[in-house]
């Protein structure tokens, strides 16, 4: 940090200070459509929580100003201002970046990393480690807006299962609200919606349905409870005059529920649980929560004073504070609105999360649109209102990258697109794609033709399906990741540069990334490909389908990637644990357990497994799950327990697949017993039929 480049100001709506940076390599800064490596050529990012389909060179749905440096040495750190008024950072090619905000102070959090994953973990000590999700949350999602009615989503629900496509999870967009008005559904389109969720439940399966934080203010006294109620405990947002100020959203005219207001969190409490008794519904999806508005401001304008009209405006979309939002004069219980717009999504999410706590006696599981700092500690998010082109697709991955960087690890975007229509080739690549995204959900708009699995050709669902099934094998990988997510703010999709800080090639990587520190996914992002160009760091990676292996001094390398495969890696040294894969997560929990060992330079290799009923709520805090290690050093494979619980003892480990055993063993012994094993002429060593209890260490040799 070297502030003396520029002078600093200070006002009461004018706060600007300017640094030097060490170098160009920068990133962060969120929530924009940029590439991960931000570029420093008179750029200049703005932050205010707009709802608005991502498009370069607008504030997004989200506020993150935090950003990581990576210096020519390889070390990193980075900077975090605690401010939530309107904001831009000018980017500028010295290298140098200017912050410049219109209220609050300069409360900035500085971390010394030297290590990127360092930094992150640093910067969520201060804003929060991101909360476990249930295990269910990371299986398929599937929604539309558009099904029409509760049979019409109820027979996709169907054609899953009778495809064997997996499934965890059913949503509803408004149109299951009677005239889009929340805690509501159509009495005649959606009449059987309760029976479609005892279904699902039946089945094993999850419902999530929509919520909009603008409550319909139109209706006779005593006809809609929301309203009444919120009206008479007064916890909707005020204008100046102190009456509720209206906006119009999907069901017209509507206030705004303050959630700077305690009082708010037990009425939405309140209201989620009278929804809950007729439709037990299992996580909620909270949109349009910038605040949306379809006028600016309100019903009747904004006050012209300084809030409304503050001296300086941000280059932010619309030109005005109040532009498809509230008035940033409304008063709320903590501040103003000028103060506290960007935390609306957060404030939301935290409401949202504890009330399904106390509904459930479980994990929450909540997805915002909009973010702040400390979002991961409540919910996860999407990437918006995306289209269904391929350069979107390409702009998901940054996407991902950027929202680990903040803490929100549990982060998708609306696989195949949510705008436009799709082609069945990029609806394949893009499930394969989503396959890798810790949150995983296809979601379409009214009016396109259905993008579902299941409405394309065979050679398409299954291609699908393959991949989908390979992210229910490694369940058990990606849940183990969010744990150390939620344990140490490690991230779960990460940057290669995070695993290889002194290979500056890594540092624009954007069109792949890792999950955790071993398994590298290089998707295919073009039309009409039949082969991808992936960058692999020095070492040694194994092809994760057949375990035949690359040895890399650092370089790019071409694929062959026909339609029904997405290129994936293992880095030497890594332990995976998979798990035989199902059509839901309900299922494949029980299923025996694989592990794949893929074998360093040095033949030798690391993992480990976390587990735990999947939904209880602190397992881990109150000592109810396993954990377990994996290594693997002079041709002996151990499994170490570390703690253990009652769900490890349900689990068998059925099979050893070791990759890159470099001379045929002459025998294998488990436990020191000896047993049959397969050996392949590229170096791929299996040992099967093991029924070897989870619970109990034990060791595996070759010799």
């Amino acid at each position: 940090i070297n502030t003396t480049v520029a002078p600093l100001f200070f006002a009461n709506q004018f706060l600007q200070i300017s640094t030097l940076l060490p170098s160009k390599f920068l990133y962060g800064l969120g929530e924009h459509r940029t590439n991960f490596l931000l570029s420093l050529e008179w750029n200049t990012l703005t932050f205010w929580a707009r709802d608005i389909p991502p498009m370069e060179s607008s504030n997004l749905y989200g506020v993150h100003p935090f950003y990581l440096v990576m210096e020519d040495s390889g070390s990193a750190h980075g900077v975090f201002l605690l401010n939530s008024n309107a904001m831009e950072v000018a980017l500028q090619p010295a290298p140098a970046l200017t912050w410049r905000t219109i209220g609050g102070v300069l409360d900035f959090y500085i971390f010394l990393g030297p290590d990127p994953n360092l930094v992150v973990q640093q910067y969520q000590q201060v804003i929060g480690f991101p909360a476990m999700p249930p295990f269910w949350a990371l299986g398929f999602h599937l929604c539309r807006w558009g099904y029409e009615t509760s049979n019409g989503t109820w027979e996709v629900v169907k054609a899953m299962r009778k495809y064997q496509i997996p499934q965890d999870t059913q949503w509803n967009d408004i149109d299951y609200m009677d005239g889009s008005r929340d805690f509501t559904a159509d009495p005649q389109k959606f009449s059987t919606l309760p029976q479609m969720v005892e279904d699902l439940h039946k089945h094993g399966q999850r419902y999530v349905m929509i919520l909009d934080p603008g409550i319909s203010s139109t209706h006779p006294p005593g006809s809609y409870w929301p309203y009444d109620e919120g009206l008479k405990r007064g916890i909707f947002i005020n204008t100046t005059e102190g009456k509720p100020l209206i906006g119009q959203v999907w069901p017209g005219l509507t206030a705004f529920p303050d959630f700077s207001n305690p009082n708010t969190h037990q009425w939405w409490l309140e209201n989620l649980n009278r929804f809950h008794t007729q439709v037990p519904f299992d996580g909620v999806w909270i949109d349009m929560n910038e605040p949306s508005n379809f006028l600016d401001g309100s019903q009747e304008g904004c006050s012209q004073g300084e809030l409304d009209r503050p001296p300086y405006v941000p280059a932010i979309t619309g030109g005005s504070l109040n532009a498809k939002t509230i008035c940033a004069s409304a008063r709320q219980s903590t501040s103003v609105h000028y103060n506290l717009h960007s935390l609306y999504g957060l404030m939301e999410a935290k409401a949202t999360a504890s009330a399904l706590i106390k509904l459930r006696g479980k994990r929450p599981f909540v997805i915002s649109r909009s973010t702040f700092p400390s979002q991961g500690k409540y919910s996860g998010h999407w990437l918006g209102d995306n289209r269904s082109e391929w350069k979107d697709m390409f702009w998901s991955i940054p996407g991902l990258l950027n929202f680990g960087l903040f803490g929100v690890p549990l982060i998708g975007a609306d696989i195949c697109g949510f705008g436009g229509s799709t082609s069945e080739e990029l609806c394949v690549r893009w499930t394969q794609l989503g396959a890798f995204y810790p949150f995983s959900r296809n979601h379409n708009t009214e009016g396109e033709k259905a993008q579902d699995p299941t409405a394309f050709s065979p050679a398409a669902w299954t291609a699908m399906k393959e991949a989908l099934e390979t992210r229910y094998t490694l369940l058990p990988f990606l849940y183990s990741l969010f744990h150390r997510a939620h344990l140490q703010g490690d991230t779960v999709a990460r940057p290669l540069f995070f695993e290889f800080p002194k290979d500056a090639t890594t540092y624009s990587v954007d069109k792949q990334f890792l999950w955790g520190r071993g398994l590298l996914v290089t998707p295919v992002l073009d039309p009409g490909a039949d082969s991808v160009i992936g960058y692999f760091p020095r070492g040694v990676w194994y092809d994760y389908y057949t375990g035949s292996s690359v040895h890399s001094s650092g370089e790019n390398l071409k694929m062959e990637a026909p339609l029904d495969r997405i290129n994936v890696h293992l880095r030497e040294g890594t332990i995976l644990p998979t798990q035989k894969p199902a059509t839901s997560t309900a299922a494949s929990r029980r299923n025996p357990l694989s592990l794949i060992a893929a074998l360093s330079q040095s033949a030798s290799a690391w993992g480990d497994l976390y587990w735990d009923d999947g939904e209880s709520l602190d397992a881990f805090e109150k000592g109810d799950y396993s954990y377990l290690v994996f290594n693997v050093t002079q041709n002996t494979f151990l499994s170490t327990v570390l703690h253990s619980n009652v769900e490890a003892t349900y689990i068998t480990v059925e099979e050893l697949t070791v990759y890159g055993v470099q001379e045929e063993p002459k025998s294998v012994t488990v436990n020191g017993k000896e047993t049959p094993f397969s050996y392949l002429a590229n170096q791929v060593l299996s040992v099967g039929n093991l029924q070897l209890n989870l619970s109990h260490g034990f060791s595996i040799r070759w010799m």
